[in-house]
């Protein structure tokens, strides 16, 4: 029986033979000597990394066994990043010197009324926009991105990708992300179409009306068992799945066999995070803290709490985009790879005119990390939201055109960049009519909510007692 026919089914980004890769490239990045395992593994036949998928090209699932042991000895070798890179709450919090005070009580803004309603309105469409632009150019390379748009003359981009006008020749050598082609080109958008950087923000309002601000990780766990499909997880969201399905634990889901615990998945939950907490950085954190470690460890915790503070901070209607980025880098330990990267991104963003060459930079600097990895993204999304100094339109075809992990940094940039704006009707039309008010999601009872009703839901949580 050949390979592939013993392993009909590829179960990608849990099968232990197609993690080992990924792991060795985990640990290079975290400092841990695997050589000798590395040594052990290509001997034996196993795959390195995948450059951009979840499973190796040619199913191997007679390697499981060594796969498990090998897996199992890398998480026991030594972490020499650890003691500036740690996870646990309170130790993170004493490693941040500069980590935010939290307002005097009551911090909920229920005086607000409508304003705050109306910045939640504009980020939930930020976020939805965002999203939509970089989901025809996902898992493509940077070039690909610039060669697409330049043929369409939509560079720097301004506007919604299209087919139209490109040379058949070109969009063969890069064909667009199969899944989202048909949903997100100029010429196919009619409303938003599912994605998980949206599905994600529903599990968390639905989280916080279930358990409100006091949920556990444990909470968050459950409801993933009882609303998310196992199928529109991915990565560490899918490992710590499969760990809890079988009997482990929080936090333990997010490191055991894990090799994802680092990317950007628990990022691109915690805008809800910030919007419940606008103006209070430091709440924000704490709280993506307890959701990120269902799933992540070390970067991949601060790149949500990141984005938590930076959001909280944009939401409370009295900072500019760079005192909220400010904010965001506040939560995280300054000695981390994480942090280190977003200064980076700011500074260049700061110092150089032309974004295209902020990008290269940084691709440059970090581009041995995977294209989903946090330490990258956050420092794109920093420079991206930098560079555009709070305009719109700048802000996600900036985080978009400097490829990586092109939706979800577009989303977490319109979110910001719509909480600064203020208001819906201060979006341009172009990004907002198409969207047609409508969300398609597979999260329960949310399909084909309108973004002005999500607004309403997300403010009551935010002004809840």
């Amino acid at each position: 029986m050949s390979p592939a026919a013993a392993c009909a089914l590829r179960l990608t980004w849990v099968q232990p033979e197609d993690l080992v890769g990924h792991e060795l490239r985990q640990a290079e990045e975290d400092g841990r000597d695997a050589r000798a395992l590395a040594a052990r593994w290509y001997a034996a036949g196993g795959h390195p990394a995948p450059p951009a998928a979840g499973a190796s090209p040619v199913p191997r699932p007679e390697l499981r066994p060594l796969a498990e042991e090998i897996l199992d000895a890398l998480a026991a070798l030594p972490a020499p990043l650890a003691s500036r890179e740690p996870t646990d709450l309170a130790a993170l919090i004493a490693a941040c010197p500069d980590w935010p005070d939290e307002p005097p009580s009551p911090t909920r803004p229920a005086a607000e009324g409508d304003a705050l309603r109306d910045r939640l309105h504009a980020a939930w469409l930020g976020r939805a926009a965002g999203c939509l632009l970089g989901k025809p150019v996902e898992k493509l390379p940077l070039p690909a991105i610039r060669a697409l748009a330049r043929a369409t003359g939509n560079w720097p981009l301004a506007d919604w990708f299209t087919a139209r006008g490109v040379p058949r020749e070109l969009l063969a050598a890069h064909p667009w992300n199969r899944r989202s082609a048909t949903t997100s080109l100029a010429e196919n958008i009619d409303g938003m179409p599912e994605d998980d950087d949206l599905n994600y923000p529903l599990l968390n309002l639905l989280l916080l009306q279930r358990h409100g601000r006091g949920f556990t990780t444990a909470d968050v766990a459950r409801l993933w068992l009882d609303e998310l499909p196992a199928g529109r997880t991915f990565t560490a969201e899918r490992i710590a799945y499969r760990n809890l399905l079988d009997g482990v634990e929080p936090p333990l889901t997010a490191s055991r066999r894990n090799p994802f615990r680092e990317w950007i998945g628990a990022q691109i939950r915690a805008d809800v995070h910030g919007w419940t907490h606008p103006g209070d950085p430091a709440a924000a954190a704490r709280q993506a803290h307890r959701d990120a470690v269902l799933t992540h460890t070390g970067n991949g915790v601060y790149g949500a709490m990141f984005v938590a503070a930076t959001v909280a901070s944009a939401a409370g209607g009295t900072a500019d985009v760079h005192r909220a980025l400010a904010a965001g880098l506040s939560v995280v330990p300054p000695e981390s790879r994480l942090a280190r990267a977003v200064r980076e991104g700011i500074a260049a963003a700061r110092a150089t005119a032309d974004f295209d060459t902020v990008v290269d930079r940084l691709h440059s600097r970090l581009g041995g990390y995977h294209w989903v990895h946090a330490v990258p993204n956050a420092a794109l999304l920093a420079a991206a939201l930098t560079h555009a100094d709070g305009d719109f339109t700048r802000s996600i075809g900036a985080a978009v055109s400097g490829g990586w992990d092109t939706d979800s940094n577009g989303a977490t940039a319109g979110s910001v960049a719509g909480l600064l704006a203020g208001r819906p009707d201060r979006l341009p039309a172009r990004w907002t009519t198409p969207l047609k008010n409508r969300l398609s999601t597979s999260v329960p009872s949310f399909d084909g909510i309108g973004f002005d009703t999500l607004a309403a839901l997300t403010h009551s949580e935010a002004v809840r007692p």
